[in-house]
């Protein structure tokens, strides 16, 4: 539930509590969890379930910072279920290449002995599961969801 803070020049601002981001955080963990057995596109429109929701509720606040780092953090989980997914490294490598990998980088990148949350937050997955290619397979940022359904607290003042 939203509580107000006393802001600048004794105004009342819609704050959103710690255990609500928690909880939200909480929600989407469950969601993009690499073990989940669920398609990519229903793990989309489970998290889009879930923002509107959320950003329904807590409309009037003004969170937008707080929405920019949730939705990196997202993004990095939604690539961490891809490269899960893809399970093979020569099936990684291939991936990678369709993506717009080099052959060297896709097999070396493909063969790594790091964990899927190290290489969810790598150059290579951030280069070639770019935000336009999520955006093409049905996600939509926490921010561009915001700033739809509130119009008025991005604008500046009229004067």
């Amino acid at each position: 539930m939203p509580t107000y803070k006393k802001g600048s020049k004794n105004q009342y601002q819609l704050i959103v509590s710690e255990k609500a981001w928690k909880k939200l955080k909480q929600r989407l963990k469950a969601i993009t969890r690499k073990t989940t057995p669920a398609t990519f596109e229903e793990r989309i429109t489970k998290i889009k379930e879930v923002q509107r929701g959320w950003l329904n509720y807590f409309q009037g606040t003004s969170i937008l910072g707080k929405l920019r780092d949730l939705d990196g953090w997202l993004r990095n989980r939604l690539r961490y279920c891809i490269w899960h997914h893809w399970k093979k490294p020569e099936r990684k490598r291939k991936n990678l290449i369709r993506l717009g990998a080099s052959q060297d980088h896709a097999y070396a990148w493909s063969r790594t002995r790091k964990g899927g949350w190290a290489i969810a937050q790598s150059p290579i997955l951030g280069t070639t599961i770019t935000l336009q290619r999520l955006k093409k397979r049905g996600y939509i940022s926490l921010t561009e969801l915001y700033l739809e359904l509130n119009p008025s607290l991005c604008e500046p003042p009229s004067t």
